[in-house]
């Protein structure tokens, strides 16, 4: 079977395109500079793979989708969905959306989730790629286009707008960095390394999972009013009302609170004692 990567040149299609190799598959790619181009991975690869930064996906996909058949297998890895699968099915290829919920700065597979959003396909088709994730180590998690997209409004980005938002915020007090690390708790420490880890990537792609994902908006509306809501019980000085909000949420997260524990405990110690 050949796997080709469009896009394999980048950081997370050549993670990809070891992962087929780990498999058995023969890969070929393209990139921007590869004798190779998109139109050549289309007309010969068993399994079409796009790997380019959100923006430029659909486009991508409008490019190829014309020339794939009915026994190639079109998917992406990009971390919205609805439009790519939408832009996949103009094709006349099995289709199958893909997002790895990680980083191409990951080792391998072993404990690492993708997402699966199979959108025409039979379930041979979609048992022999998923498969060769859940052998090298990775959990699957099946959904919709639809779906996916409002579960990562939520996942992706309530978190990384929350974690610029206090980017934005320390960095309007004045505060410096490393003065409020001497200060610092093992929680802190742990805070603030999300913060720096999420600034020292590209910009772009949490510009697009934030601007692109038409379920964002919602979510931020929510944020919005949370935050306002929680502002007035704090500087009202009122403790029942915060007792009852604590609660609330306390109640709202009841059957996560003893794993969150435990799992913070362990980063605590592994921070504490590095």
């Amino acid at each position: 079977m050949l796997a080709g990567i469009i896009g394999g040149t980048g950081q997370m299609g050549r993670f990809f395109a070891e992962v087929f190799r780990a498999a058995g598959w023969d890969v070929i790619v393209s990139g921007r500079t590869t004798p190779l181009t998109g139109r050549d991975i289309a007309g010969e690869a068993d399994l079409v793979m796009v790997s380019v930064p959100i923006r430029a996906t659909v486009a991508v996909i409008r490019e190829v989708a014309p020339l794939l058949s009915e026994e190639q297998i079109f998917c992406d890895l990009t971390s919205l969905k609805a439009e790519p699968v939408g832009a996949m099915l103009a094709s006349r290829a099995e289709v199958i959306g893909l997002h790895p919920m990680f980083g191409p700065g990951a080792v391998s597979l072993r404990g690492q989730t993708i997402v699966a959003t199979p959108a025409r396909c039979r379930p041979a088709t979609l048992e022999g790629l998923l498969s060769i994730f859940r052998d090298q180590g990775a959990a699957i998690t099946l959904s919709t286009p639809e779906d996916h997209d409002r579960m990562m409004a939520v996942i992706q980005g309530l978190t990384h707008f929350g974690t610029l938002a206090k980017a934005e915020t320390i960095r309007r007090t004045g505060a410096d960095i490393g003065e409020t690390l001497a200060f610092t708790s093992p929680v802190y420490r742990i805070e603030m390394g999300f913060v720096g880890r999420l600034l020292a990537q590209d910009a772009g792609l949490y510009g697009d999972i934030l601007q692109m994902n038409p379920a964002v908006p919602e979510v931020l509306a929510a944020f919005e009013d949370a935050v306002r809501t929680l502002r007035e019980i704090v500087e009202s000085g009122d403790d029942e009302e915060f007792r009852t909000l604590f609660a609330e949420n306390a109640g709202h997260y009841a059957s996560y609170l003893h794993t969150a524990t435990e799992e913070t405990d362990d980063l605590i110690n592994h921070v504490v004692n590095r």
